[in-house]
């Protein structure tokens, strides 16, 4: 608000006319000029000049943000973000953790703003931004990109078109979207995420022929206590040229996304973000065992998740067995 409309208000104070007067002229709520007048000493001695000054000093003092005065919140999403979590997962864990403790409760954007507020605030940790999934030390918009690839025609490929619906709306687990992500020196890893539970799965490859990951997804899959296998959403790559073979030694079904369609793997593009977060790009990925890619892959399912209701994906999981037992 501004001189001018205390001004207004002033003088229509003085004239007696009734506040829903004073507010339909200058187009405000009621409730608004109503808040100005009472926090300004009242309607007999309202004066528009000393009511801006007034928001004027305020405006200018320096606020404290709501981590300055709450040590135990700022060590809570401290170790949140050293583990890699995201702003949202932490305020929405917050929410499941303190579910009736006001003080321990804040928006995502409060904590981003925090985050890249430290070089002057110094609440949080130098170099948290680190922590987050984009590792900017500035904030940036939205943008997106798309990356062309060559696919060739896998025989007997089932599209996506055919999986079970029940695939499709995430009633159950056992369901997975499947990935490569690339390294640097030519490595590679599979990535596989269940689409009800979001349980990741990192499995060590050597190279990502055909024959290889078939091979490597076989030994993976029946070495593991993975229960419910029941279909695997690959996109149009030809390292999975050998479905049928994975098929025949596992049970799962396997299914293709169309050409150029990532979003009808949204889970698995999704996680892939969130892996990066541990292994950049450009990142050697043949150093990693497969006990490390467990570890990782044990700190992601560890994570509470948004669309789970920020319960992480043992949780669900965990929970889903129990209904069945």
């Amino acid at each position: 608000m501004g001189l001018a409309e205390r001004e207004s208000i002033s003088r229509g104070l003085a004239a007696g006319r009734p506040i829903r007067a004073i507010a339909s002229e200058l187009g405000r709520a009621p409730s608004t000029i109503s808040r100005e007048i009472s926090k300004n000493k009242g309607r007999t001695h309202y004066r528009g000049i000393d009511a801006h000054e007034r928001a004027c000093r305020k405006r200018a003092r320096p606020q404290r943000l709501k981590l300055q005065k709450n040590p135990v919140l700022t060590n809570y999403i401290t170790a949140r973000l050293q583990q890699l979590w995201s702003p949202e997962q932490i305020a929405g864990r917050l929410r499941l953790d303190y579910p009736n403790n006001s003080r321990m409760q804040i928006s995502h954007e409060a904590i981003y703003r925090t985050v890249y507020l430290h070089k002057v605030r110094k609440i949080l940790p130098h170099n948290i931004h680190h922590c987050l999934r984009r590792n900017r030390s500035i904030r940036h918009g939205r943008s997106y990109s798309t990356r062309g690839q060559w696919r060739s025609k896998i025989k007997n490929a089932r599209s996506i078109h055919d999986r079970p619906q029940e695939a499709n709306n995430r009633t159950v687990s056992g369901h997975r979207e499947g990935d490569l992500i690339i390294g640097g020196t030519h490595s590679q890893i599979a990535t596989l995420v269940d689409r009800a539970t979001r349980k990741v799965d990192l499995v060590q490859l050597k190279d990502r022929s055909a024959t290889h990951l078939t091979a490597a997804l076989t030994h993976y899959l029946s070495n593991r206590v993975i229960a419910d296998l029941k279909t695997l959403t690959w996109d149009r790559g030809m390292e999975l040229a050998d479905h049928h073979n994975l098929t025949r030694a596992t049970g799962i079904d396997v299914f293709f996304a169309d050409p150029h369609s990532p979003w009808q793997r949204g889970t698995n593009e999704n996680t892939n973000g969130l892996i990066r977060q541990y292994l950049p790009k450009k990142t050697d990925l043949s150093t990693f065992s497969q006990a490390d890619l467990d570890r990782i892959a044990g700190q992601l399912n560890n994570r509470p998740r948004k669309c789970l209701g920020y319960k992480t994906p043992l949780e669900v999981e965990q929970s889903s067995v129990a209904l069945t037992i």
